[in-house]
Formats: C-alpha cells, structure tokens, sequence
C-alpha cells in the first residue's frame, strides 16, 4: 500500500475511534446550553442561573446561559425546537411556550409536544392580585360587584400581551361572569405604577416585592394565588378562599426542555439533576427570595402539566378573546 494511502487510511481510522468514543461517551462531553427566551435578571435567567450552577457541579461540565430574547421568547423557542438534540441545547422556558402557540397557532415554527421532550417543571411563580388604597376595595367580592355593578369601569392592568398577569385577570373575568376592561402595559413595573396610583383598579403581580409596598401603605393585597395563605400576608385569603379554587394552578412556571428526539437516557440524567438541584436547602432558598415556589416534578409529570395547561389557556384565551398582537 502507497504510504499517501496508509496515511489516509490511518485519519479515517483515527476519525472513525474518535466518533465511536463520542458516541458512547457518558454525557454530558461538553458544556450544556441552556437558551433563556428574557433578558438577564428576570425571574426565567435567575432560575436557569442557580439551577445551573447545581447542574454545572453535579454533572461535570458548565452549563452558559444563552439570553435570545425578543417575541415573547419564540426566538428562544425555535432555535431550541430545532437544535441537534444530543441533549447539549435546552430551553429554558415559561407559559410563553404555549400562549404563543395557541395565539399564533400555524404562525410559529415548533410544536409545544412533538418539538420538545419535558425534563422537569423548576417553580412556580405565584402571583397576589393588587390594587391602591384609593380604589376603597376591600375584598375580590367587592371589586366584582362593582364589575357586574358597572360593566367596564373596573379595569385591570395586563404587563405583556398573552403574559400570566394578562391571563389572570382575563381568567378572573371569565370566572366571574363580569365585563372589565384590559389596559395594556409592557412589563410589570409600569403596570404596577399605575395600579399604585389609582389609575388601574387591579392586576395581578408576582408576590416578589409586594410586602414593601403594603408596608407603606401603596398597595393593598385583595387575595393570593397560593394554595395556602401567605407567611408574607396571613390576614388576606387565597383566590380558594375567595370562591375561585384552583387558581393557583395558574401560577406562571419556569421549567426545561429538550428538543424531541433527545434519548430517554440524557432526559433522565437531565431530570434527576434537576431535581436534586430543587431539593437542595439553598437552592429552595435563593428561589423564595424569588417569590418562586420550587416543584421538580418527572419528565412525565411535566408532560401532564403541560397538557393540561395549554388546554386551561385555549380556554381562557378563546372566552375572553385574546388575540394576537399586530
């Protein structure tokens, strides 16, 4: 054999052992991914944050946090969707991962259950619904029966069109059997000012910080969407408690996916982490000071709740005639 041949059949040789040990190679070989759908210092980037610090630790390589904002995360989720799915891509994500599918429907380029393969819910973020001291609203019955009183008058504050305040409070509405009128705001600050004013009668904000304001007398909590009631407020009842059970389901959630295809071994060494990681005392600690509650469910749990999710929105979203923007 010429030696140019020898040497060509010793690379390919070479290649052909180095793609056979990567292949069988325990994973993870290289840094983990995890593409955030928000910007830095939201509550999706800081949970992604501290839970992949426990997974950069647990599983031994560095998990980067990739910030693609912008479309209320369709570009994170896209990208993700069809990314190689070797288990070195995941998406971070949020509600926006069904509202947008349901609002867009055929206009978005993925599939919320046959692009993605659930690894595990992270937390979830419980929100109190608000109002100003001027408004002399003491409780949810007494800002419905204004509501059902004078259709439209009483407005709620909606922080991001088809985000978890503006379904709240269109949930709210359709509960109740009331007409409000939705005032559109992008974000929650903004929002939140208004609502401090007088200027918006209610919304829904998460609990995060909200203490400060009852504290100085700017804001009034009416109910909380928790199971229980709040160590934060103990004096003020759950959405339960106030004749709408089950709100807390709607707590908006952060948790991480994999794109479809991805082998049931790497989802489960994904998801063991994870849960490990939301176990853990500090970790449970750091997302309180969040407002965040933590779950760490199973792949297969998370698929439930992520079905049955996206059917409670299609609902809402359906009898409240939310549409897309633009």
């Amino acid at each position: 054999m010429r030696p140019c041949l020898v040497s060509l059949f010793l690379a390919l040789l070479t290649l052909n052992n180095t793609l056979f040990a990567q292949t069988n190679a325990p994973y993870p070989i290289r840094p983990i991914r995890f593409v955030v759908g928000f910007a830095a210092g939201g509550p999706t980037d800081v949970i992604a944050r501290i839970t992949g610090q426990d997974l950069t630790a647990e599983l031994g390589q560095t998990v980067v946090i990739d910030n693609r904002t912008g479309a209320n995360a369709q570009i994170a989720t896209e990208l993700v969707a069809h990314a190689n799915n070797d288990g070195h891509t995941l998406l971070y994500s949020s509600l926006s991962l069904l509202v947008n599918a349901i609002l867009l429907e055929n206009k978005v380029r993925y599939d919320p259950f046959k692009d993605f393969v659930p690894i595990t819910n992270a937390a979830v973020l419980p929100m109190v619904l608000v109002t100003s001291p001027n408004t002399h609203l003491n409780t949810i019955k007494e800002l419905l029966t204004t509501a059902k009183a004078k259709p439209g008058v009483i407005t709620y504050g909606a922080p991001g069109h088809g985000g978890s305040g503006h379904l709240a409070g269109a949930l709210l509405e359709n509960l109740s059997g009331t007409q409000m009128t939705t005032i559109a705001f992008r974000g929650n600050a903004p929002a939140l000012t208004d609502v401090i004013a007088g200027q918006v009668s209610f919304m829904f904000y998460p609990i995060i910080g909200i203490a400060d304001h009852v504290a100085s007398k700017r804001l009034k909590v009416l109910a909380v969407g928790t199971a229980k009631r709040h160590g934060d407020f103990p004096e003020v009842p759950t959405m339960a408690e106030s004749g709408f059970p089950g709100f807390e389901e709607t707590a908006p959630w952060v948790g991480l996916l994999a794109p479809a295809g991805t082998s049931v071994t790497v989802v489960n060494t994904l998801s063991k982490a994870m849960r490990k990681s939301l176990t853990k005392t500090e970790t449970i600690a750091r997302l309180k000071n969040l407002g965040a509650i933590t779950v760490g469910d199973t792949p297969e749990e998370y698929l439930r709740f992520l079905k049955k999710d996206y059917e409670r929105w299609s609902r809402v979203i359906k009898a409240a005639g939310v549409k897309a923007e633009g």
